[in-house]
């Protein structure tokens, strides 16, 4: 078991570095007084935090207890993330809609007031500049949160597509959320703990939906999301209460719920099938190719008008050359990069994410392959350290999903 907690560090630390890579190139060599720090970075420090470097900021990646058993509680009890890395903005303006939607796939539109959805940046290839959740709080104000290693390029590709905008009698503005931290409460604990904080019901409130409401006192954007596979909340506080907010949520859950880092986060989103940017998401790659069509809205599908329309709304009628698709393997567990063979010893794709699950006990990971190889139940090949392992194409995700539906 030990040898099988170190591999699972490994990978972990692996992928986040493989995810981080453009952001190491800028800050080679960079001291901890270079790196950011949230306003909860003593907190963690006092509770056990091993602090590592992660897209500029000093991030926790494991408390005290193992990274295995952080997972695993989490699907058990509970997790309390700081994401606060993460960047928060808002777009407002009566034009608000049509401007975001030259720019992701989603139907933003169609969005009922107080709901959200994953969405995809492009590029004008189709490519995937990022992922984000976009949430329609009114019909000209638009909530978005987008990756910490990704803040600096889509920030300025925002901003240079809405100068361009407004230069032609656009109405749209941004506020970015530098004044906010960013929690995130996970797990079947994380409802009813949450409950004793707000006078909201949340009962009433479902997966992807938005409110704007107190929380231990404090005016907070909440929604109900996450990256974990688990039922959850996003929490958007003011960050002079978002210490006091952290303590209260640990304190409510009498010790079930735990301080969690970067290491279980990623081990949980691995085993809910969801893409990490900079490994199974980048540039060249579009969403149908990642397997997220089901984000493509029915008009704009019909429509098209986002950034590399024609080559993804190409790919939807035809077909991708290339698949995500997930994998249960033998051997040691699977890293990105890790070349992927048919039966007949003929390269078909890589893996982009791998590790060994803590929820089923065995190996996992996700790739992509051609097309045409991309069936469950398709046995292949993968390649670790010049060793062939047998592996099986398996539907994802491998953790069945908890989200909290009416």
């Amino acid at each position: 078991m030990r040898g099988g907690l170190w591999q699972l560090g490994q990978s972990i630390t692996r992928r986040l570095a493989q995810a981080d890579k453009k952001t190491i190139g800028r800050r080679c060599f960079a001291s901890d007084a270079d790196l950011k720090k949230t306003v909860l970075y003593d907190f963690h420090v006092v509770n056990g935090g091993k602090m590592v470097p992660f897209a500029g900021w000093s991030m926790p990646i494991q408390y005290k207890d193992s990274i295995m058993d952080s997972t695993v509680n989490c699907r058990e009890n509970g997790s309390l993330f700081d994401v606060s890395h993460m960047c928060g903005l808002s777009l407002k303006g009566k034009d608000t809609i049509p401007f975001l939607e030259k720019l992701v796939i989603a139907d933003v539109a169609g969005l009922a007031p107080g709901t959200g959805s994953l969405t995809v940046f492009t590029n004008e290839k189709g490519g995937a500049i990022d992922d984000s959740v976009v949430t329609k709080v009114t019909n000209d104000h638009i909530y978005l949160v987008v990756n910490a290693g990704c803040r600096d390029k889509d920030l300025a590709h925002i901003e240079e597509h809405m100068k361009s905008f407004k230069s032609k009698g656009g109405d749209v503005s941004w506020h970015i959320h530098d004044e906010r931290s960013l929690l995130a409460l996970q797990g079947p604990l994380a409802a009813p703990v949450l409950q004793y904080l707000t006078k909201d019901d949340l009962s009433k409130m479902y997966f992807g939906e938005f409110r704007v409401l107190d929380i231990n006192g404090a005016p907070c954007f909440l929604t109900r999301t996450g990256y974990t596979g688990e039922d959850g909340f996003e929490i958007s506080v003011p960050s002079e209460n978002a210490l006091d907010l952290a303590k209260a949520l640990l304190e409510k859950s009498e010790g079930k719920i735990r301080l969690t880092g970067l290491g279980a986060r990623d081990s949980l989103r691995l085993e809910a099938g969801l893409c990490l940017y900079g490994n199974d998401m980048e540039q060249h790659t579009t969403p149908v190719e990642a397997g997220l069509t089901w984000a493509i809205g029915k008009r704009r599908r019909a429509e098209g008008g986002f950034l590399g329309a024609e080559v993804i709304l190409k790919q939807i009628e035809e077909g991708p050359k290339i698949r995500r698709v997930g994998f249960f393997s033998s051997g040691p567990p699977p890293r990105s990069h890790s070349e992927i063979q048919d039966s007949n010893g003929q390269n078909i794709g890589e893996i982009t994410s791998g590790g060994f699950s803590p929820c089923l006990k065995k190996n996992i990971a996700m790739g992509y392959v051609k097309t045409g190889n991309h069936k469950a139940g398709t046995n292949v090949k993968i390649v670790i350290r010049g060793k062939s392992y047998d592996g099986v194409v398996t539907k994802m995700p491998f953790v069945p999903s908890k989200y909290y539906k009416p």
